[in-house]
């Protein structure tokens, strides 16, 4: 990319993640949205992260009404034996559902014009 390319890019699109990874969050974005949203949630986010020897599969979801640990149990029961059997991810990670919290990670241009207006 040229400079004058980047500096049309706002600051918080610069962050760059391994293909892969940002491959695996959006096959798995896309396979548990609809069952997220069919509970009564939105899907905030999908991140997959290596953090010392361990990866994390993180989910976040959202809800007007907030969320609480029993919301994450059900998204957690409703999804793992989907993503186990899509298969997407070959090592072994840990599943975590939250809430994306009060402070929250800008990562797409959806959520940055959600917390503009």
């Amino acid at each position: 990319m040229r400079l004058e390319e980047w500096k049309q890019i706002p600051l918080f699109m610069c962050i760059r993640k391994g293909a892969k990874m940002a491959n695996i969050e959006e096959k798995v974005e896309k396979l548990i949205k609809p069952v997220v949203e069919e509970l009564g949630y939105s899907l905030y986010d999908v991140e997959y992260v290596k953090e010392g020897k361990d990866y994390f599969l993180r989910i976040f979801i959202d809800n007007e009404k907030g969320i609480n640990l029993e919301d994450c149990e059900k998204v957690t029961n409703s999804i793992n034996d989907m993503l186990d059997k899509e298969d997407y991810i070959k090592t072994e990670y840990f599943l975590e559902v939250s809430s994306p919290g009060i402070e929250r990670v800008l990562r797409k241009d959806e959520h940055l014009l959600q917390n503009i207006r």
